[in-house]
């Protein structure tokens, strides 16, 4: 039993606890990456383009890179929350300002909402997968709801029971599921390289969707070392097993990402363990409620969490009720084009320029205007160079932009990794002087800090 010193602080005012290992955070991390929309979603890593499948071992190979570039931003995107004990969108304040800091809050709040409706969307949809049209959809999505806001109130008593009870749970029925499917599967050939770049950025939005609430859960971290291993490790490794288990359950319905679910709960004994992964499925909308009451405390610090995740956990059952999943592969790259290249900037500004030393995440932490300019670069450089279709207009918009200035994308570019790039690049040209001007001002001698 968790007591309630060893619980989330209810406002900003109070310092944090520091109670998870890394045991704690593995396992927390290796259940988030195992995903039913994973299952389902192995369709856009396998075919990202909808007309050029790539072979087994591409697939395999995407998931593997992808889950790692991925994966090692959200564990750095960790390490400063581990440290200060700040959340997510707080840490902010010191890379923009605490005014600035709304505009990324505000953006981290819509996705979190899109996110936790699709999880409520996908666990009503799962039970229906198990248990058949006799329950209704909007009983389920209520039902996960009201479960969800329950695991909000007590989050840290929430990650221990995923640790102590649910993981082992988890990775028995993922065995099973696969010794099953794998006997089942049919000859997994044919298939190409030629959109293994575009499947790379399809995973690696996968895994960043969780770097600007990493910090959450970090903050109550034991060490930053603990924090970043958890994540990396477990994401990775469960996610990558996911993905693939996706792709065998594709090749047993002819590629239909409709039908996916359906092969799993026809294996034997597949009702029993696929059903273990929808309960689990719960601790994806808890991240994403939970992560939103915390970008809502960066505008309102002093307001209790529970408050924020009683009526967030409503409103985003409320949109699950009207959820249309057919927008999630678009959904995923919009989400990767805003918080790639904001990772990007943290990192450089943090780790290598220095930040860390003096990060302000005050209320009164001043405007950072100049840190914009490498987000927005680096948004810009990502939809230059991606090809992966989303919306018609929009795709049509980047096509005349790549017209105008004459840019050709090649097949090998990757646009999560082009967008980091120019939004390193740009905040070390933007942050040197600050660096340079900072430590001409402190004295040769100076004792360190």
């Amino acid at each position: 039993m968790t007591s309630a010193v060893d619980e989330a602080p209810l406002t900003l005012d109070e310092a944090p606890p520091k109670t998870l290992g890394a045991l704690d955070q593995g396992a927390f991390w290796a259940n988030l990456g195992v995903s039913l929309l994973g299952f389902s979603g192995a369709l856009y890593l396998l075919d990202p383009l909808g007309d050029a499948p790539l072979s087994l071992t591409a697939a395999v190979l995407a998931a593997v890179v992808g889950s790692l570039i991925g994966t090692v931003m959200v564990g750095l995107a960790a390490v400063p929350g581990a440290r200060t004990g700040a959340p997510a969108m707080v840490l902010l304040r010191g890379l923009f300002g605490a005014r600035l800091s709304y505009v990324p809050t505000v953006l981290n709040i819509v996705q979190m909402l899109g996110w936790g409706a699709f999880e409520l969307w996908v666990i009503a949809t799962g039970a229906r997968a198990v248990f058949g049209d006799a329950v209704p959809y909007q009983v389920w999505v209520l039902l996960a709801g009201a479960l969800t806001i329950g695991l909000t109130i007590r989050p840290l008593g929430a990650i221990r029971l995923l640790r102590r009870f649910v993981t082992a749970g988890v990775v028995v029925a993922m065995v099973w599921l696969a010794v099953a499917l794998l006997r089942e599967a049919p000859h997994l050939g044919g298939g190409s390289w030629h959109a293994f770049a575009p499947a790379v950025d399809y995973v690696i939005a996968l895994s960043v969707s969780w770097v600007p609430v990493a910090a959450d859960y970090a903050r109550h971290s034991r060490s930053s070392r603990a924090a970043f291993t958890g994540v990396v490790t477990g994401y990775t490794v469960a996610q990558v097993a996911c993905l693939v288990l996706g792709v065998v359950a594709l090749a047993l319905v002819g590629n239909d990402d409709t039908k996916v679910w359906s092969a799993f709960v026809a294996v034997p004994l597949g009702a029993l363990f696929f059903g273990i992964l929808v309960l689990r499925e719960a601790d994806q909308s808890f991240a994403n409620v939970y992560s939103t009451a915390m970008s809502l405390q960066n505008l309102l610090p002093r307001v209790d969490r529970r408050v924020f995740s009683v009526g967030v956990g409503v409103l985003t059952t409320v949109v699950a009720l009207f959820a249309d999943v057919n927008s999630y592969g678009a959904f995923l790259l919009v989400i990767g084009a805003v918080f790639v290249p904001m990772f990007a900037v943290l990192a450089v500004d943090y780790f290598v320029l220095g930040g860390a030393a003096a990060w302000n995440t005050s209320q009164d932490a001043p405007s950072r205007w100049a840190m914009l300019v490498p987000w927005v670069l680096g948004f810009v450089a990502y939809w230059l160079v991606t090809v992966t279709p989303t919306v018609p207009w929009w795709d049509g918009r980047w096509a005349a932009a790549r017209e105008l200035i004459g840019f050709e994308r090649q097949p090998w570019m990757n646009a999560a990794l082009a967008a980091f790039v120019v939004s390193a690049l740009v905040t070390l040209l933007v942050g040197l002087p600050r660096r340079r001007a900072r430590d001409r001002a402190v004295p040769a001698d100076a004792p360190m800090a």
